[in-house]
């Protein structure tokens, strides 16, 4: 079934991000789906997880799919770079390149809300968020409790765990230590860069029993030397190497309690949520193990945590694995209907 998809880019002007940069003609892509009702509150907000576009999960996105466009009205608003809205590859002198400022996942909230706010929206029916998409989820529910009725924050986390960091340090080591990146100021992409990216990534996003159960075969290779090869190198020689640097300092620096009024307390911060929450981690995933999410809901009021079951890890969220699919299905009906 197609799905009916309307991209727009919003000028947000003179934006100034938390680190004091004022980025000039910033840029906000959207794409939405569905029609807006009278009062405006009919909203599913759905903001792009890393490295990726709303297509990525348009899987879940159409009429009588769990974000359903014959009762919502979905806008998925992308992160700042990730090549669509304002990014290192898209922005002028001085701001281009590796000179693009540092945006945090709050900028990119700030960002949205004055979005919604010119649409003229009244209410949020629910955030859905995977992956950086829950770490905005997160934080939209923290910043705004009186908007967000419901939160469905899958396989990611409201701070990024030092054990995530550090994997992600490695990856950006990896890409940096190309000579042609050049500090960024490359003349063309740093293609073995990219490629050791997609190695010291490939184990990551599935599990591990994932390669020993094969998977890899259901998505049509033969080993896990193919896997690598005919599915992560492409993805990451397709990108633009300083949008996934800067995309993955805002992965590695995301945390809901880094401001004046939490300093620092991530308990408190997610105590202050008032949104029906289903945190939604995947068994076995690498990045966001279930314990970690386990914690977060139990400090989450009104919350309940849904395992995704199998052994796809964080590749559940594509839904390529027909059972953690459904399981997403159904868990954002669930919510949706409560």
């Amino acid at each position: 079934m197609t799905v009916t998809r309307h991209d727009h880019v919003y000028a947000l002007d003179a934006f100034p991000f938390q680190d004091g940069t004022i980025l000039p003609d910033a840029k906000l892509a959207y794409s939405v789906y569905g029609t807006l009702n009278r009062e405006r509150n009919n909203v599913i907000l759905a903001p792009t997880w890393f490295a990726s576009t709303p297509e990525s999960f348009e899987w879940l996105i159409g009429p009588g799919r769990p974000l359903d466009t014959d009762l919502y009205y979905v806008v998925a608003p992308s992160m700042f770079g990730n090549g669509l809205s304002s990014s290192p590859s898209n922005t002028s002198a001085p701001f281009d390149r590796a000179r693009f400022p540092h945006h945090s996942i709050a900028d990119n909230i700030r960002a949205q809300h004055q979005l919604l706010t010119e649409l003229g929206v009244t209410g949020i029916e629910l955030v859905f968020g995977g992956s950086m998409g829950a770490m905005q989820a997160y934080e939209w529910a923290v910043r705004h409790p009186d908007l967000v009725r419901r939160v469905f924050a899958a396989c990611g986390n409201s701070k990024t765990t030092d054990h995530c960091a550090l994997f992600l340090s490695g990856a950006e080591a990896a890409l940096v230590a190309d000579q042609s990146f050049d500090g960024g100021d490359y003349s063309k992409p740093p293609a073995a860069g990219l490629r050791a990216v997609a190695r010291v990534w490939s184990p990551w996003s599935p599990s591990s029993r994932f390669f020993w159960d094969r998977e890899f075969e259901k998505l049509g290779f033969a080993t896990a030397e193919e896997f690598v090869q005919g599915f992560w190198e492409p993805w990451y020689g397709a990108l633009d190497a300083n949008d996934f640097l800067n995309q993955l300092w805002t992965w590695q620096h995301a945390d809901i309690s880094n401001n004046e009024k939490y300093q620092g307390d991530l308990a408190r911060a997610l105590g202050d949520i008032r949104a029906l929450t289903y945190v939604v981690p995947a068994e076995r995933d690498p990045y966001f193990p279930v314990e970690d999410a386990a914690w977060e809901a139990s400090n989450i009021p009104k919350a309940e945590l849904h395992v995704i079951p199998g052994t796809w890890g964080h590749f559940s969220l594509f839904g390529s694995q027909p059972s953690s699919a459904e399981y997403i299905g159904e868990s954002i009906r669930s919510l949706l209907a409560s």
